[in-house]
């Protein structure tokens, strides 16, 4: 198990991975097959020497980190201020010094996103104190949330289950979702949480599961449900979609072959898939999806013990 380091590390470091809450031990399996290094943890924040690797399981990566000693709380906010104007703090100790510091920046207070929405294009910074006279920041980082957290202004009546919030952070990361005139496909759809999001995009959603969907949700108009499996679904016999979506539990290596069929069958235009992983986390598996050409693998915040796999067809 991971435990945080008490002192901070005795080397330059040179990248920096925020692991999810609970999931640091999957976030330094994955450091460790990429030749991550030596890791020093600073709360959820591993700290390496090496230059920065791929960490599909990170909700942050830093990859430029510079330290700076700092002689007080207004010292450590003139530093960044000169650098930039955004900054996302990460306080796991040091708590009072900290909130004191952010207090001294320019404001970066991120509000919930109301779907449909896009991700914030700003630049934006991330900073943490290792001590209380050193400063460790970033001028460039991955995630253009702050510390990686997508909060919604959450719909607590409609859907049936909290699962549309990854479908939702999903398409808010994509920067699209469904639109009225598009086709979408929902394999394992039951309880029906990925459908009631497409269908309240507009979109016309064939939902395929041997389970029937909630009832206000398969009594929308524009959601059709077809009871069968999506797993003995031929793509090759449907007519093309704009978006596939699956949700299922199922092993990782299964799911992969069911994306590698739908994406050479040349029927969806676009997919996301979770990755659910059950016991050990297959990490290879994983790194095998996010090989696709045109794929694309992440950790959303609203992710449990899975990931989220993104594709879209090549528009040439």
């Amino acid at each position: 198990m991971i435990t945080t380091d008490i002192t901070p590390p005795p080397w330059p470091v040179r990248s920096a991975y925020l692991a999810p809450p609970g999931f640091e031990d999957i976030v330094a399996q994955e450091l460790a097959r990429r030749g991550a290094g030596d890791l020093c943890w600073h709360g959820r924040l591993a700290l390496s020497a090496l230059p920065p690797v791929p960490c599909l399981w990170a909700l942050d990566i830093w990859d430029a980190p510079e330290e700076h000693a700092v002689p007080s709380i207004k010292g450590a906010a003139r530093i960044m201020r000169a650098i930039q104007r955004n900054w996302a703090g990460y306080a796991p100790t040091l708590h009072r010094r900290s909130a004191l510091v952010t207090d001294a920046l320019p404001p970066v207070r991120p509000r919930p996103f109301t779907f449909p929405a896009a991700a914030p294009h700003a630049h934006l910074g991330a900073w943490t104190l290792l001590s209380a006279d050193r400063l460790l920041l970033s001028r460039t980082k991955s995630s253009p949330f702050v510390n990686g957290e997508v909060p919604f202004v959450e719909n607590r009546t409609d859907p049936p289950s909290r699962a549309y919030l990854k479908l939702w952070e999903a398409l808010l990361r994509l920067g699209r979702w469904p639109v009225a005139g598009e086709n979408c496909l929902d394999l394992g759809a039951c309880p029906g949480g990925w459908t009631w999001v497409a269908a309240a995009c507009g979109a016309h959603v064939t939902a395929i599961d041997r389970s029937p969907l909630a009832e206000n949700v398969a009594g929308l108009p524009n959601v059709t449900c077809r009871y069968e499996s999506a797993f003995g679904l031929d793509p090759e016999s449907c007519d093309p979609v704009d978006w596939l979506f699956s949700d299922i539990i199922a092993y990782p290596a299964r799911l992969l072959a069911l994306a590698r069929r739908w994406i050479a069958s040349g029927r969806a235009a676009r997919i996301v898939m979770t990755i659910k992983f059950q016991g050990e986390t297959d990490h290879e598996t994983a790194d095998d999806f996010a090989a696709i050409p045109g794929g694309r693998v992440l950790h959303l915040w609203h992710n449990k013990h899975e990931l989220t796999f993104f594709w879209q067809r090549d528009p040439s």
